[in-house]
């Protein structure tokens, strides 16, 4: 980067809004402790959309490349900078505009933390069903720019599903303001999906308009352990059916991992007096009364789906058992450590799991292997500790996880994304039109390659 475009961007963002090489390095490792690689000459922290736009218009014009950072709570290197390439983080923009409960939207600017606009909508009797275990690291631009699924895909789909418009700006720092409010807009193409889940590669959206959902009335939380797996997925149709479309999340934990996570050092203690090949939590909204999600699991119980179940009676035993399942950072404590995020048909789960389980056991004997995730709408979770982090090792455990997936229809990114870390398997869930396509948008909207370089797909030859 050249001192002209250095001091350009200096006065664009402010002494306060420019961070030099020192003072990049040590700003993060992803959510399980994985140092990422920070080695560029310069961050700007714009704080407005005006200011996005004029930083990208003077990076245009001088082909410098720019990677977009977030709550930089990804899981798939897509937020590694080299040292030829700027950061662009959003982290000043952080301010939710407004909560309107008559059209029951929020908008709110990029930087601003799931969390923050969780809560802020919950003081309006609202509610954003957004979730996941990093709530207070997470921006709602990162949400958008990965398409966040987390636990409640299963009631509320993915972030694409609660976007009703946004704001982005283009590579040239073109802004595209397409703050929709409305549910139903036909109008032509639908640009606001162009930009969600593109990783940053296309724009950068600066503002989003969600939408909002009333609060529930209540919320009932349940874990339950099986001895089947095929229990497991009896227990999903069971109890959907019984509480009549109110299942708001079924969050399923191998043996392993749920050990992992209610056993010192681990804070969370086990409800159950033995162990279970799988345990489940199960949440449900909407119903103040307990009894319909009780009895479902009584039900299951009497049908041998069940070897035991409890269900929280107070918002401290439900805050205890969701606890249980968002403490992945325990496996922390596993370093060196590969995660994967796969989809597949849940019917393809059983002998899928079986077969990567055995074979990372018969080429790494005794390593650990956590298994878990959001069952019900396909969505699993490994994560390895092979002892190595080597890329020989790497390519070794991704050829498990990720080559069966092609045969039955399975995507080796459910909610993180490709970044860096997943381009070479691309190819095994989307067709070489698909990709092809990808490129073509690509090229249309970033045509000199500047934005997140290298992530997601490499431009047309």
């Amino acid at each position: 980067m050249n001192q002209a475009l250095r001091d350009e961007l200096r006065k664009i963002v402010g002494e306060t809004g420019y961070l030099a090489a020192a003072a990049i390095a040590e700003r993060r490792a992803d959510m399980l402790g994985r140092p990422g690689e920070l080695r560029s000459e310069a961050l700007v922290r714009p704080a407005s959309t005006a200011e996005v736009s004029a930083v990208l218009r003077a990076c245009h014009a001088a082909r410098q490349p720019v990677v977009v950072h977030g709550g930089l709570t990804g899981l798939v290197r897509g937020t590694d900078a080299g040292p030829g390439e700027l950061i662009l983080s959003l982290e000043r923009m952080d301010r939710i505009e407004e909560i309107d409960p008559v059209s029951r939207t929020a908008t709110a600017q990029a930087g601003v933390k799931l969390q923050a606009l969780q809560e802020a909508a919950g003081e309006k009797g609202l509610m954003f069903p957004l979730d996941l275990g990093a709530r207070g690291t997470a921006t709602i631009g990162g949400n958008v720019a990965t398409n966040a699924g987390g636990n409640r895909v299963v009631r509320y789909g993915m972030m694409r599903e609660m976007v009703l418009g946004l704001e982005a700006v283009l590579a040239d720092g073109t802004v595209v303001s397409a703050l929709n409010r409305l549910i139903k807009n036909n109008a032509g193409y639908d640009v606001k999906q162009l930009f969600v889940g593109s990783e940053g590669t296309l724009g950068v959206v600066t503002r989003a308009v969600v939408r909002l959902r009333e609060r529930p009335r209540g919320q009932q939380v349940a874990l339950a352990a099986s001895e089947r797996f095929q229990g497991v997925v009896a227990l999903l149709r069971q109890v959907d059916q019984a509480l009549g479309g109110r299942l708001s999340a079924f969050e399923v934990m191998w043996r392993e991992h749920y050990e992992l996570v209610t056993r010192p050092p681990a804070t969370s203690v086990s409800p159950f007096a033995g162990a279970h090949p799988y345990c489940v939590l199960i949440e449900s909204q909407g119903d103040a009364d307990a009894a319909p999600l009780a009895g479902a699991l009584e039900a299951a119980q009497g049908a041998g789906l069940l070897a035991d179940a409890v269900v929280a009676r107070s918002q401290a035993e439900r805050n205890a058992l969701w606890g249980i399942r968002d403490d992945v950072g325990q496996l922390r404590r596993l370093a060196p450590i590969f995660a994967f995020d796969v989809s597949l048909p849940i019917a393809a789960m059983e002998p899928y799991v079986a077969g990567v389980r055995s074979r990372l056991a018969a080429k790494w004997p005794g390593a650990h292997c956590s298994t878990f995730g959001h069952l019900a709408d396909g969505n699993l979770h490994f994560v390895f500790a092979p002892g190595s982090a080597d890329e020989e090792t790497r390519r070794a455990v991704e050829e498990i996880v990720y080559l069966p997936l092609e045969a039955i229809g399975g995507s080796v990114s459910a909610e993180h994304g490709i970044g860096l870390e997943k381009k070479r398997w691309l190819r095994l869930c989307r067709t070489p039109e698909e990709i092809a396509l990808m490129r073509a948008l690509k090229s249309a909207l970033d045509p000199l390659g500047i934005l997140n370089p290298g992530k997601v797909i490499d431009p047309a030859a």
